[in-house]
């Protein structure tokens, strides 16, 4: 079979979301403007250096500039193009690690600026859009029981760490919280934190799979994409899938069937989960931003459970 025609020029104008211009402003100041205006000789330099083909429009999440592209061979690829940080830097060690198995498939990677050719999923078939929700949690508890089955690769971000600088904050925090129920109530995740703090664990962690960065593709039902990975515990996983399309009466649903897929203690998963509280409230404050009202009614209902 032919390969797709691939355009023989590479274009030197390449289109900046001004979501994601506002995003790198908000977020990273002065050097997310600096990856703003450098972003269209970057991908210049990369679409030649990889010999690759403008193939439809970009897209972007909040950090990154994902341009689809095809390879020489007709591979429909898309090239990610991203801030290097201690989030980023991680990301091509474990989707090698993953090697496809689950996530998407790392083709190519330029450490110095943390350049990725990735596989091209269905962008339309997000998990997000599945109308049972229940079916999406269960997805996802599916896919991170797969993921967090690998060990983390050696000089990963490790989750004792930030659990340790997370504590350390916590005083901090607690004086900045105006509602003296919030303020117990984060109060009780440092203390459930404190209780498994010295056992991080040592699995791979994507961090951050909510039900959009889980897309279909030809090749498997459903793949995770953009890890923030860390080394650690399994129940630090569960956040974001509670969270997803917000609803105070399937919380603890959600968080039995999690922890029975991953085959998780509940009572450690409770702790590393009410941990995700305690770090989403810390940025909120560094952010100057109240603590959200859905976040905290999760940790109170996990709170309240006796398990």
């Amino acid at each position: 079979m032919p390969h797709p025609a691939r355009p023989t020029t590479v274009p030197r104008v390449i289109d900046i979301p001004r979501e994601l211009a506002a995003s790198q402003e908000k977020f990273n100041g002065e050097a997310g403007r600096a990856f703003i205006a450098g972003l269209p000789e970057q991908a210049a330099r990369f679409l030649d250096h990889w010999d690759l083909g403008p193939d439809g429009p970009p897209m972007h999440g909040v950090c990154a500039l994902v341009l689809p592209v095809l390879c020489a061979d007709g591979t429909r690829a898309v090239l990610k193009l991203q801030i290097l940080d201690e989030e980023s830097e991680g990301e091509p060690v474990a989707l090698r690690a993953w090697n496809g198995d689950g996530a998407v498939r790392l083709l190519d990677h330029d450490e110095p600026t943390g350049t990725m050719l990735l596989e091209r999923l269905d962008e339309t078939r997000m998990l997000s859009r599945l109308p049972d929700t229940h079916e999406a949690v269960v997805t996802i508890a599916e896919l991170l029981a797969h993921l967090t089955s690998f060990p983390a690769p050696p000089g990963m971000r490790r989750l004792g760490d930030i659990a340790r600088g997370m504590l350390d904050q916590t005083p901090w925090a607690l004086a900045r919280i105006p509602d003296p129920e919030a303020r117990r109530l984060v109060a009780d995740c440092a203390a459930a934190l404190r209780e498994v703090v010295d056992e991080p664990g040592d699995r791979l962690l994507h961090w951050d799979l909510h039900d959009e960065n889980v897309l279909a593709s030809d090749r498997a039902p459903w793949l995770a994409i953009d890890p923030k990975p860390l080394a650690g515990d399994p129940g630090f996983e569960l956040w974001p899938a509670l969270d997803n399309r917000y609803d105070p009466d399937d919380i603890l649903w959600r968080f039995d069937a999690m922890t029975d897929i991953l085959a998780l203690d509940r009572p450690r998963a409770r702790a590393w989960t009410l941990a995700r509280l305690l770090q989403n409230t810390l940025w909120d404050i560094e952010d100057t931003r109240p603590v959200d009202d859905a976040q905290l009614e999760i940790a109170r209902r996990l709170r309240g459970r006796g398990l």
